[in-house]
């Protein structure tokens, strides 16, 4: 509980329980999350607002062979559980298929090591239009000189093809929390430009969340934005009278 009110004091309104699979482990089975309710009887209130913060479920897979795909082309009921869902593809045949095949919210980018492969762009392309994003962990950045340089230098890598759609990560340390507009400027270093720095933040997280919603009902999801008006419009509408006072 001390690291989601970590979370809110920093300025996140939302935030995801992670439970991560990796089969390198031993076999691993996707188990029913946890309802948030019973891990925290009682939520902070963003500040600014009278709304509580938001506390999501998360899966994480983390995929070294073909067959670890089956766990997420299964028509298990946990799974549909889960708020967001994600893969951790440790090959580029891996991150192929998670781009073109799988059905999931995020695909994750490993940061700490020299990548064995090249991005692509039709794979990459293909998620973008499938409403997928792509993931970095920025902790690496931070704690770690030569992390630092894999990190910047992978993650320049992807920007360059994925158009900005991309979504930020912390590990479990509240130490190494960092907040919204410090996430941002890391952005920047990654290549993203200032609008899509803080897009990774904000509206990107939103996206996924409502892909996730999606995904979860097999039908859709709606939400409504509020045009801005035109000062075309604004003038067309005053009443002529008005204008000729106006303009004498």
């Amino acid at each position: 509980q001390n690291d989601l009110f970590v979370c809110f004091s920093v300025g996140y309104s939302a935030v995801a329980l992670n439970h991560v699979i990796d089969f390198k482990e031993k076999k691993q089975e996707i188990i029913k999350p946890v309802s948030p309710s019973e891990l925290f009887p009682s939520l902070p209130i963003v500040q600014g607002t009278s709304k509580r913060i938001k506390v999501l479920t998360r899966l994480t897979v983390i995929v070294s062979d073909p067959s670890h795909c089956n766990l997420l082309r299964s028509t298990s009921a946990n799974i549909r559980l889960y708020d967001i869902i994600a893969v951790f593809p440790k090959t580029e045949k891996l991150f192929h298929i998670a781009c073109t095949t799988l059905d999931v919210d995020l695909v994750c980018i490993n940061v700490t090591e020299k990548l064995p492969f090249y991005f692509r762009r039709p794979p990459v392309n293909m998620a973008i239009d499938r409403g997928i994003y792509f993931e970095l962990l920025y902790t690496p950045a931070i704690k770690d000189s030569t992390m630092r340089r894999y990190t910047i230098s992978n993650a320049i890598s992807l920007m360059q093809i994925c158009k900005g759609k991309v979504s930020s990560q912390s590990e479990n340390r509240p130490l190494e929390l960092r907040g919204p507009y410090d996430v941002a400027n890391l952005g920047l270093l990654f290549g993203l430009s200032e609008s899509e720095a803080k897009a990774a933040v904000s509206t990107n997280c939103r996206a996924t969340m409502l892909h996730g919603e999606t995904r979860k009902t097999a039908c859709g999801v709606v939400y409504t934005v509020k045009k801005p008006r035109k000062v075309e419009e604004e003038e067309t509408t005053v009443p002529a009278c008005k204008k000729a006072k106006t303009q004498a």
